[in-house]
C-alpha cells in the first residue's frame, strides 16, 4: 500500500477531481500538495553541498508552480503525483546548477552528498556534481530506463521500494535489484568522470 494510506487515497481522489475540472479540488489540494513538496524538497536540500542559493521553501513555491501551473496533468495516483513531483524537483535544481555554473564560469559547481545511495568501494561517501548526476542519470535512462526511475522516484521523490513499485507496476523485489543494479552503475560512472 502507498504511504499514506487512507490519506494517499484521498490526495488521488482530489488529483482526479482536479484534472476533470473541479476548480474547488485545486483549493482543497493545495494544503497537502504543499506539505507533501515540502517534505520532498527537505529530503533534497540536505543532500546539497551549504550554501547553496536556495532554500527548501523557495523549491517548494517553484515546484508548486511548476506543477499546478503548467500544461494540465491527467493524475493517475499519489505515486504518479510523486513520480512528477520528483522529475520537476530534479529539473528546478539541474536549471539552478546551470545558472549557478554559467553566473560563476565554472567555479559555481553545485556538490550533493550521495552517502545514502552512493557508496565509493571503499565505503567512503561521493560527493558529486549535481549536473554531473543530472549527465550520469540521463546516460543510464538510455541504457536502462527503469533503474533510471527508480533512482529519481528514490532519490528526489523519496519513495520506499513498496510504492516505486506501485508507481512502476513491478514488484517490489524488481525495484531492489534495480537500485542495486543502478547504484552501482552510477558509482562507477561517477567514480570515473572523478577521475577524468
Amino acid at each position: 500500500m502507498e504511504r499514506g494510506g487512507d490519506s494517499g487515497v484521498a490526495l488521488t481522489v482530489m488529483l482526479k477531481a482536479w484534472s476533470g475540472g473541479d476548480a474547488a479540488a485545486l483549493e482543497r489540494l493545495t494544503p497537502i500538495v504543499y506539505s507533501e513538496l515540502h517534505r520532498l524538497a527537505r529530503a533534497n536540500m540536505l543532500r546539497e553541498s551549504d550554501g547553496h542559493l536556495l532554500q527548501p521553501s523557495a523549491l517548494v513555491n517553484e515546484a508548486f508552480v511548476r506543477l499546478m501551473g503548467g500544461a494540465p496533468v491527467e493524475w493517475e495516483s499519489r505515486g504518479h503525483f510523486f513520480a512528477v513531483s520528483a522529475r520537476v524537483m530534479r529539473q528546478i535544481l539541474v536549471d539552478i546548477a546551470r545558472a549557478q555554473l554559467t553566473s560563476k564560469r565554472g567555479g559555481g559547481t553545485q556538490y550533493m552528498d550521495l552517502s545514502e545511495a552512493m557508496e565509493l568501494p571503499d565505503g567512503s561517501p561521493q560527493a558529486i556534481g549535481f549536473l554531473d548526476l543530472d549527465s550520469a542519470l540521463h546516460e543510464l535512462a538510455g541504457l536502462a530506463p527503469r533503474q533510471a526511475q527508480v533512482v529519481e522516484l528514490r532519490y528526489f521523490g523519496g519513495l520506499e521500494n513498496l510504492e516505486i513499485a506501485n508507481v512502476l507496476g513491478t514488484s517490489e523485489p524488481t525495484v531492489v535489484r534495480d537500485w542495486r543494479v543502478a547504484k552501482a552503475w552510477l558509482s562507477a560512472r561517477l567514480h570515473t568522470q572523478a577521475k577524468g
